[in-house]
Order: C-alpha cells, then sequence, then structure tokens
C-alpha cells in the first residue's frame, strides 16, 4: 500500500509544509509499525474478566498477539494531533472514527443514560457494545479526565472496549500518570491508568518547537480599530498559519450541522484554523454546544469586527460570551479586529458588568503568554 502515514508525513516535509522534526518522525514511525500490524486485522470476541474498584478488572490479560494502540503525550503544539490524524486517515481497517475525546464523553453519557432508561442491568457495558460495533478503531484527540464521574466511567469502558478488540490511538497533554491529578477518589482511578500503560505503546512526543505559536508567534493578536489595516493584517496571517485554499467546514452538533464558510486544515496540526465575521458567529442562532464543537476542531480561530456591545445587541453579546468560554476552556489561539480594546467593547447598560469577565479572558488570550498549561488536574 502507498497510501500510509508515512508517506503522507514525508510528502508534507518535502513539499515544506512541515518543517523536519526527529520527534515527530520517530512518533510516525511507530505509528507506521502500527499501520502495517492492523492489516488485515481481525478483533477477537470479548472475554469476561472480574471485577475491582469502580465495578471493573484490575488485572487485564494480555493476549498474545493483540493490539492495544498507541498513547501520544506532550506539550501543545508539538504536532500530536497532525501524527494522529494522518494514521486515521490512512487506517488500513474499517470503521474507523476520529473524535475529541470531550466529545466521546458526551456520546457516552449520552450511551449510558439511554440504556437507564431501557432499565438494563449494566449501562456501561451497553454503550461500549455500541461504541465497539461503531468502531474498530477508536483514535481520540486530548484525552484528559476532569472530573469523577468521567472517572468512574472510563475503567470499565476503556477494558471492554480492549476485549472487544477495539484498537486505541489517543494524544495527551500528559503522560497517563498526570491524568486526573489530585482528583477525588483518585487511588479508585490508578487501575484505569495501569490499563492503558498496558496496553496502549507510549510515546512522548518531546520536540522542542510549539509550531503554533512560531507561525502566529509575532503576527498581532488584537486589532483595532477594525478598519482596512486590519482586514490586510487578517489577511497576512490568514495566509501564514493556514497556506491554501478555504474550505467550508461542517460540524455535527445534537443531530444539526453547523457550516463555516472559511477554513483551513492545519497540516502542522491535523485540525483547522476558521476565519470568520462576528456576525457569522454571533448574529446566527447559535448556542454554548454549537461553540463547544467549533473549540474542539480549531485549534486557531480568527474573529473579525466584533462592534461595540449593549443591551441594543444583547443577543449577539450573550452568544459571544458563550464564545469567548467556549475558546479560552479549550486554550484555543484567537486573534481578534474590534471596534475598540477589550475593556471598551461593553461599557455600558444591562449586562456591562457581567461582560467584564469576557473582557478579562479575552485581555488574556491575546498576551504573549497564551495558550498556558494545561491545569494540574488534566
Amino acid at each position: 500500500m502507498t497510501d500510509t502515514p508515512m508517506a503522507r508525513y514525508r510528502a508534507l516535509v518535502r513539499e515544506g509544509r512541515l518543517s523536519p522534526d526527529p520527534a515527530q518522525n520517530l512518533g510516525m514511525e511507530k505509528l507506521q509499525l502500527l499501520h502495517d500490524r492492523l492489516r488485515d486485522y481481525q478483533p477477537k470476541a470479548p472475554k469476561k474478566v472480574s471485577r475491582g474498584w469502580f465495578g471493573w478488572g484490575r488485572e487485564p490479560s494480555h493476549d498474545e498477539g493483540e493490539i492495544g494502540g498507541i498513547y501520544i503525550y506532550g506539550g501543545v503544539g508539538r504536532g500530536k494531533s497532525m501524527l494522529m490524524d494522518l494514521f486515521a486517515a490512512t487506517a488500513p481497517i474499517a470503521p474507523t472514527r476520529r473524535v475529541h475525546f470531550h466529545g466521546f464523553m458526551q456520546e457516552i453519557h449520552g450511551l449510558i443514560n439511554d440504556a437507564r432508561k431501557r432499565a438494563l442491568t449494566d449501562p456501561i457495558a451497553d454503550a461500549a457494545e455500541k461504541t465497539a460495533a461503531s468502531a474498530t478503531l477508536l483514535c481520540f484527540d486530548e484525552m484528559q479526565i476532569t472530573n469523577i464521574t468521567d472517572a468512574m466511567i472510563v475503567g470499565r469502558l476503556f477494558e471492554a472496549l480492549f476485549k472487544r478488540g477495539v484498537v486505541i490511538v489517543t494524544t495527551s497533554n500528559r503522560h497517563p500518570d498526570e491524568l486526573y491529578k489530585n482528583g477525588l477518589n483518585r487511588e479508585n482511578f490508578v487501575p484505569f491508568l495501569e490499563l492503558l500503560k498496558h496496553k496502549l505503546d507510549l510515546h512522548h512526543l518531546d520536540g522542542a518547537a510549539d509550531h503554533r505559536r512560531d507561525r502566529l508567534q509575532d503576527a498581532p493578536r488584537y486589532l483595532q480599530p477594525a478598519d482596512h489595516a486590519a482586514r490586510a493584517a487578517m489577511d497576512r496571517m490568514w495566509e501564514d498559519c493556514a497556506p491554501g485554499p478555504d474550505r467550508p467546514l461542517s460540524l455535527s452538533v445534537h443531530g444539526r450541522e453547523v457550516r463555516l464558510a472559511r477554513a483551513r486544515p492545519l497540516a502542522a496540526e491535523g485540525a483547522w484554523a476558521v476565519r470568520a465575521s462576528f456576525a457569522d458567529l454571533c448574529a446566527r442562532a447559535l448556542g454554548a454546544a454549537d461553540y463547544l464543537a467549533l473549540a474542539a476542531a480549531a485549534e486557531i480561530v480568527m474573529i473579525e469586527g466584533v462592534p461595540l456591545l449593549s443591551p441594543e445587541n444583547n443577543n449577539e453579546a450573550t452568544r459571544f460570551v458563550f464564545l469567548i468560554d467556549a475558546l479560552y476552556e479549550a486554550r484555543r489561539l484567537v486573534r481578534f479586529s474590534a471596534a475598540a480594546m477589550p475593556e471598551a467593547l461593553y461599557v455600558k447598560g444591562t449586562g456591562a458588568f457581567e461582560f467584564e469577565r469576557t473582557a478579562s479572558r479575552i485581555e488574556e488570550m491575546r498576551s504573549a503568554d497564551w495558550p498556558p498549561a494545561p491545569p494540574e488536574n488534566g
């Protein structure tokens, strides 16, 4: 087979869309080996296991010839998602799914709630059965555990997926031992970490360069006013961060399609850059779930023409608050053009006081230190 993850990676380097990076190359070599092993792969039927804390087995067996997957971890902007996406795009088995880990856990909660409504005795097992039926290969971006509800689910869920032969490739900013750090009842979460380390090949992507920040490090972060000069600067940043033609990006949110007209794939990250006007993002009937989906898909977001806000455009202002919250929590790189500085966007009338928090977040997001390191319990 000529269409392999390594072939695509090397082509990107030859074309100058990626800079040579020894750490990335080593990670791709591991993914290529997994790609080769997955040819003609057939998952085995699940086996029963004894139960321990949180209702799942502490001693997973290692069957001869089984394939677990790979866990790629390292700092932001190192190219983890890009490597995983090249691997997923050329996977030799089907069905394959590539999903942001946060979105995946929301989906699992929905499956568990549905199973409980049907009074099933083991909702997690039912969720695992449906997930395994939908994908033999699962590729997760940004694995993190931040709450006890997810911590109580993932152990039994992943054990059941592995027992059904599901192969998992995931990225994370942290080594498995750092997941859910200082979390409530973390000692009961440790068996899941042992399961991950037992089943998945760990690879530390320890390259020194943050490729996203390199591209935009010297670019202005907040342009004011939003005039012709600001638009020209946005044009230059758009070409620098994501060369190539624009294409639409469609996000699936609770069965609806949210379409963004201007997006470009990020060759070095495997995610997207999105460019949109304030009206595109905030004058439409969008909500928090839509902005969470955007934050999950886009590594870079360029927002143009943020106007002065007041009670007269309160609906748009409220959506803008939701948008900034989603991008802030996801630690996305954001560039703005606006009618005024953040603290002067909404200065009087109902809503001005509440907007102070959003203005503070924008100030932080336009600083040279953004994005920060992930939280300690991530």
